[in-house]
């Protein structure tokens, strides 16, 4: 099940980015989600807008996070490359897994591909698991954006 995060899940999604940021390192990817980001605040704020999800197990304990976004991302504005389609979309950002299941991504794009036509997502290059399960879901890959703090990511589109 997927459903809107509230103020009460703020220490759960907390403790999956340390457990997500733990299995990026194990795991060769040692510079994404650096000096304490993703920010409590942050997750605040999204939580708040609206923004932030959970995922949960049959039991209702929550396993995953993510963000859905609508509308024009900054970050996206340029890319080394180019996107397939100029219309509105959505970008996933910040999916991350406490690692108790497996196919999150393909439950949360689901979810998503039901409320979207056209989605965008970016990872890290050293972030393989993610480009796996991005482009086993069917997104394609466009180029490169570069995010707030300047370093580049990979950028998938994917359209109904």
């Amino acid at each position: 099940m997927i459903r809107k995060a509230t103020a009460a899940d703020h220490g759960m999604i907390m403790r999956i980015y340390d457990t997500a940021k733990a299995f990026m390192r194990a795991n060769g990817n040692h510079t994404q989600w650096q000096n304490g980001y993703p920010f409590p605040d942050l997750v605040t704020e999204d939580t708040e807008n609206g923004n932030m999800y959970v995922v949960c197990k049959d039991d209702g304990c929550v396993c995953a996070c993510f963000g859905i976004f609508e509308g024009e991302d900054p970050t996206y504005a340029y890319i080394e490359g180019s996107w397939a389609s100029d219309t509105p979309y959505a970008a996933i950002h910040r999916v991350a897994s406490d690692g108790t299941e497996r196919g999150i991504f393909k439950q949360i794009f689901a979810y998503a591909a039901e409320r979207y036509t056209h989605l965008r997502i970016d990872t890290h290059a050293d972030n393989i698991p993610m480009q796996r399960a991005v482009t086993g879901c069917g997104f394609s890959y466009q180029g490169i954006i570069f995010v707030e703090d300047g370093t580049p990511r990979r950028a998938y589109e994917w359209i109904k």
